[in-house]
């Protein structure tokens, strides 16, 4: 299995449009097992035809969909072993001006603000044909920024519970209504700033969307009290007693002012 991952990275290289090739996700570290999906970051300075790409990637692939493009521009494939490989095409340059944003000109999202930085400092490199990708690494191994971390603060608390628009009083509403589609979707959004701000909190970088209770657990010193039993009550009860989702928002976002206040942020 490993050699014939080799023989595709090596295959993908030898296109002129690669610079660089990463690996991501857990296959980028050692918390991994045989049948852990592969998450692969193509770097490129131009477009490589998809007919090209087929026609390598038939050679490993039983299944393939090429040229998707709901999130960034991949290939999404099941290789002959049935283990799922993402093919990832990017733009080093355009890349590195996104994490730029975050890193040197501090500038916060509503939620996952610090993912791509995350990617490229735990991606594995696997071809780096002129070193460009490893002087972003190190060009963006950086301590945390006291600035980025107060500006996601901010924001994202102001979306939690501070602005006219904040999650929990659309929440509320939506709850009002009976609404269980728009509950979902806002506590879904409400779960993205709240993480955010966990993350930085701790001036960690977010991993993405995956195992966030577990991951909070394990690498953030500075939780809020009762952090993961508030966060199971509000799952339990955001379709079945919805009578007390306000009160489980309410509960969340009070121990987190608490933290935010023993931390010295307003």
């Amino acid at each position: 299995m490993k050699n014939m991952i080799n023989k595709l990275f090596e295959k993908l290289s030898e296109f002129d449009q690669v610079e660089a090739i990463a690996l991501g996700g857990s296959r980028s570290g050692e918390s991994y097992d045989e049948k852990s999906d592969y998450d692969v970051y193509v770097y490129i300075t131009a477009p490589i035809g998809e007919e090209s790409r087929r026609a390598l990637l038939s050679d490993y692939c039983k299944y393939m969909e090429i040229g998707n493009h709901y999130w960034e521009y991949e290939d999404n494939c099941v290789l002959k072993n049935g283990i799922d490989i993402d093919i990832l095409y990017r733009d080093l340059d355009e890349f590195c001006d996104g994490v730029a944003s975050v890193t040197e000109r501090f500038e916060a999202h509503n939620g996952y603000t610090t993912c791509m930085w995350h990617n490229l400092l735990t991606c594995k490199i696997v071809c780096d044909k002129r070193g460009r990708l490893q002087d972003a690494k190190d060009r963006f191994s950086v301590s945390y920024p006291d600035e980025l971390r107060n500006n996601i603060i901010k924001r994202n608390t102001d979306l939690l519970y501070n602005a006219m628009p904040a999650y929990s009083f659309q929440l509320k509403k939506a709850n009002g209504r009976n609404d269980r589609v728009s509950v979902v979707h806002r506590t879904a959004a409400f779960l993205e700033s709240y993480f955010d701000v966990i993350f930085a909190l701790n001036k960690q970088t977010h991993p993405g969307e995956k195992r966030l209770i577990e991951l909070c657990a394990r690498n953030c010193k500075i939780l809020p009290d009762r952090f993961e039993e508030n966060l199971n009550r509000l799952f339990d009860d955001m379709l079945t007693h919805g009578d007390k989702l306000t009160e489980d928002l309410n509960e969340i976002i009070s121990e987190l002012k608490l933290t935010l206040k023993r931390e010295n942020i307003s």
